[in-house]
Formats: C-alpha cells, structure tokens, sequence
C-alpha cells in the first residue's frame, strides 16, 4: 500500500478521501495538546473567548513531550491515549478540526463528529517516541505554557507516519481489526 503524502491544513476534500487502514505522512504545522489543554480550550469557548489558536483545517497531536536535549528540537513525542480528550473533541471538531493523532479507540460521540464534520483519527505508534521525534524540524510553546509538556506546541512536521483508524464514513480500524480476528 502507498502511503500518502498530507500537508496541513487539510481540507474536508482531503480528508474525504481516506480510509481506515491507510498509510499517511503527516507534512506542516500541528498541535500539540493533551487533556488539560483540552479543557482550558472547551472552557475559552464556554466563556465566549477566541481561542489561543485557529482550528480550521488543523490536526491535534495528543502529546505531552520530553524536554529536548541539547541540539534536539524535541524529546521523545509518543502519543498518548486518545480517549481522555473525548469529552472535548467533538466541540473542537465542530470548530473545524481535520484531524486528530493519538493511540486507543475513540467513542461514539467522537466517531460521530467525525462523521458530520469531515474529520479523521490517525494512530502513531505507540513504543516509537524517539523515532516519531525525529520528523519534527520546530516546536514552540504557542499556548498554556504553566502546563508543562502539556502546553500547546506548534510542531513542524515532515513525512511523520500514521495510519488511518477513523475515516469520514465512520470506518474503524480498530473495530474492524478485531473481526478478522474474531472469525479466523
């Protein structure tokens, strides 16, 4: 399987076109941003502020990482489990998130989302923080820096790799994974 090549911002055209299982490289800006970002954001919009940062077209890494050694850009950016930012997703989706990188499943809500808005979950591996690393060129703290490695980063990112687990049309890699499976 090719793996295609995807630069943020992505567009719903963009992500109409793939499916679970799919190989991409992620090129561009992304974000970074774990639960406590999360909340602080749901919360701007809760009070009627703008946000820190415009979500249209964007992808959200869910990612908490090292500190950077000398001559490092970043430290180890391994994912971290997607479904504790599912009580905030599908605000953010509505918003105009393209795209979310974590590891584990999402719920229904966010699937649902996904669905009506035009927005994708890519898994990165888990295990390959040191390598995932490596395809990130910038980092800067862009928002919430009192959280630590929890604050939103802005990434530079070429040729990141990740798979496809939640497409447009509500397919679910993990789901549909778990039926080869069941059935062999």
């Amino acid at each position: 399987m090719t793996k295609i090549k995807l630069t943020t911002p992505i567009s719903d055209e963009d992500v109409r076109k793939l499916r679970i299982g799919q190989k991409v490289l992620l090129n561009g800006v992304i974000y970074t941003g774990r639960d406590a970002a999360h909340k602080k954001l749901v919360e701007l919009l809760n009070n009627g502020q703008e946000l820190p940062l415009d979500l249209h077209g964007q992808i959200i890494y869910y990612v908490g990482p090292s500190p950077a050694k000398p001559e490092q850009v970043i430290g180890s950016a391994g994912p971290t489990t997607s479904g504790r930012m599912d009580l905030y997703a599908p605000r953010l989706i509505a918003l105009g998130l393209k795209g979310m990188v974590g590891k584990g499943k999402r719920s229904p809500e966010v699937i649902k989302a996904m669905k009506q808005h035009k927005a994708v979950y890519f898994a990165a591996v888990g295990g390959a923080a040191a390598l995932i690393s490596k395809c990130i060129k910038q980092c800067e703290v862009v928002a919430y820096p009192e959280l630590g490695p929890e604050a939103i980063h802005r990434l530079e990112v070429e040729n990141m790799p990740v798979i496809v687990v939640n497409d447009t049309l509500g397919g679910d890699l993990y789901a549909e994974g778990t039926k080869i499976y069941a059935t062999s």
